[in-house]
């Protein structure tokens, strides 16, 4: 009697295995799909239309057996072939042909209404703009939807959202539907789900929305950002985008407009994007910054020292920037990056301009006037600050500038303020510097007379306070 050892037994229910499983892929593809695909399951057919444009007849027979469609023989689909007919036919283009094609979903899929997704490609399609059956599900590999055959949600929504799709809205705007699966990958948001901003819409429910416009949606649409980013959207409330856009402004920007939907990127890792980004609402002002000291070193040179747009005006809590809580702010705003030494030092600057400022009659006089207005409730005046002079978005340098145009562009600031200035008023002041024997030499030596005097006369003043007492003890 022959023994079976236990690597036999093995090799034995192999190659029973893969017996059983010929016999099955002989059984389904048995008869007319079998013919077919004789030649049809090989690449190397190609059916050229009239415009040029070809397609290729291949079938994957694998994917075929699984689909939902895989009891079907192809007359079922394919009417006019059959094993014995193989008419030729002429169509001028691949989306004639595609869209003729997929006519023959509909002899059994009739009740396509019943599902709002079809509902609304159905009414578009009656309004002269087809939608393939084959462009969501596919033609020889149709899996059933309704059994989570899909990895991940995202899968599911491309099946439709990858095909060009559109929304119309009441003003007769359209918006296409259509998402690049590329965008959501380079997205910060790329590990959540459609649904978790999308809420509202999954598998089972895609709700019918109405909107007047595009800009309407929009808006909408903005609001789901703060499900999750609610610190920064109550600091929106308090910007001045919020302000015009519940004035009625509707060209205000919403999140969406500065971070994108589909595609949101991060903001801090490319300065230059945040400026772009503030030249879509803003081009004037942009094209003035880019013409700037600071402009030139961020687009020219790469610097990511020098400030962009939400460096001086906030990224979320834009202030209005003609208000005078804003005027007043600016020194401070300025010395974030011209009173820190480690910036300032690479470029040979110093953190003087500053320092300089708060102590001359200009920055001592704001902040009188900004404490009696606090405290008093006196009315503001407008006391000179840092853009004034040196202005906002056109700062130029004065290094490589000639002396005489500098005076003469900072005597007509002045005149904005001292009416009767004239060409010597600006030489009065000692600008930024600090006064030395070279620079300003006999303002230095009264300061240093002074330094000397005043203490000296508070010491003798108070030497004679104690005498006095002394000499008043002595003789009681």
């Amino acid at each position: 009697m022959m023994t079976i050892t236990a690597g036999g037994k093995i090799i034995f229910i192999l190659m029973a295995f893969l017996v059983t499983f010929a016999c099955f892929a002989s059984d389904a593809f048995s008869g007319e799909v079998q013919e077919c695909l004789r030649c049809h399951a090989k690449h190397g057919i190609i059916k050229k239309f009239e415009n040029n444009e070809s397609i290729e007849a291949y079938v994957d027979a694998k994917k075929f057996m699984v689909s939902v469609h895989n009891s079907l023989a192809c007359s079922d689909c394919h009417t006019d072939f059959s094993t014995e007919k193989h008419p030729s036919r002429r169509y001028r283009s691949k989306k004639q042909y595609i869209i003729k094609s997929s006519l023959v979903c509909r002899r059994c899929h009739l009740n396509l209404k019943a599902t709002p997704i079809h509902a609304k490609v159905l009414s578009e399609e009656e309004e002269g703009k087809p939608h393939p059956c084959t462009n969501c599900h596919g033609s020889h590999s149709i899996v059933h939807v309704g059994k989570r055959t899909f990895k991940t949600e995202e899968q599911h929504c491309l099946k439709c959202h990858a095909y060009e799709l559109s929304m119309e809205f009441n003003n007769g705007e359209t918006l296409s539907l259509k998402i690049d699966a590329s965008l959501l990958k380079a997205s910060v948001h790329r590990k959540l789900s459609c649904s978790d901003c999308h809420f509202g819409f999954s598998s089972t429910r895609h709700p019918q929305r109405n909107f007047k416009s595009l800009r309407d949606f929009s808006i909408a649409n903005s609001e789901t950002c703060r499900r999750c980013h609610f610190d920064k959207y109550t600091k929106t409330m308090e910007s001045i985008h919020y302000i015009k856009l519940s004035q009625g402004n509707l060209k205000a920007p919403v999140c969406t407009d500065c971070h994108g939907s589909h595609l949101t990127l991060d903001f801090g890792k490319e300065r230059t994007l945040i400026a772009h980004r503030c030249q879509r609402c803003h081009p004037r002002i942009f094209d003035i910054y880019a013409k700037s000291v600071h402009g030139k070193a961020l687009f020219d040179m790469h610097n990511r020292d020098v400030p962009v747009c939400v460096d001086c005006h906030k990224a979320h809590d834009i202030a209005d920037a003609l208000a005078l809580d804003y005027r007043e702010k600016i020194p401070e705003i300025c010395s974030n990056c011209h009173a820190n030494e480690a910036i300032v030092s690479k470029y040979g600057l110093s953190t003087n301009v500053v320092k300089t400022y708060l102590s001359d009659f200009h920055g001592v006089t704001l902040i009188f006037y900004k404490k009696q207005r606090e405290e008093f409730n006196k009315p503001a005046r407008q006391i000179a600050v840092c853009t004034d002079c040196h202005g906002s978005h056109n700062i130029i340098s004065t290094r490589n500038t000639d002396p005489a145009v500098v005076k003469a562009n900072l005597l007509k600031r002045c005149q904005q303020c001292h009416k009767d200035a004239t060409k010597n008023f600006p030489a009065a002041w000692l600008s930024h510097y600090e006064p030395t024997l070279k620079k300003a030499p006999l303002v230095f030596i009264v300061n240093s007379i002074y330094q000397i005097f005043i203490p000296g006369l508070l010491i003798g003043l108070i030497l004679q306070i104690i005498l006095h007492i002394w000499r008043y003890a002595v003789n009681r």
